[in-house]
């Protein structure tokens, strides 16, 4: 003879069928499942789309950044006579005539 708890689990395994075998559980499971996967709205697609804003953020502060110093530094080589000759002997190796140059790495 089979206990109550037995009978209790089937009864509830029984409803639990029920349930997942109703039309509109069955609706809303493959409703939600594509939305989740294979819409174009896809949460997967949303992760990319923040992860890809996060890194071109990133990217363009990096540039802001580096268009600041490099106009910091264009404006000194423009009103310094000094610091652009220190800039072309360093760059683009050039020298005076009567002085000769030496590389080394």
């Amino acid at each position: 003879m089979r206990s109550p708890q037995h009978k209790g689990r089937q009864i509830r395994r029984r409803r639990f069928l029920r349930l997942l075998a109703n039309k509109y559980v069955l609706t809303l499971g493959f409703f939600a499942v594509w939305i989740t996967l294979f819409d174009t709205n896809s949460l997967i697609n949303i992760y990319t789309a923040k992860q890809r804003v996060a890194n071109l953020t990133e990217k363009a502060e990096y540039y802001q950044r580096q268009i600041s110093q490099d106009s910091a530094r264009l404006q000194e080589l423009q009103t310094n006579n000094a610091t652009l000759e220190k800039f072309a002997r360093e760059q683009y190796f050039m020298r005076s005539a009567n002085e000769d140059l030496y590389v080394v790495e």
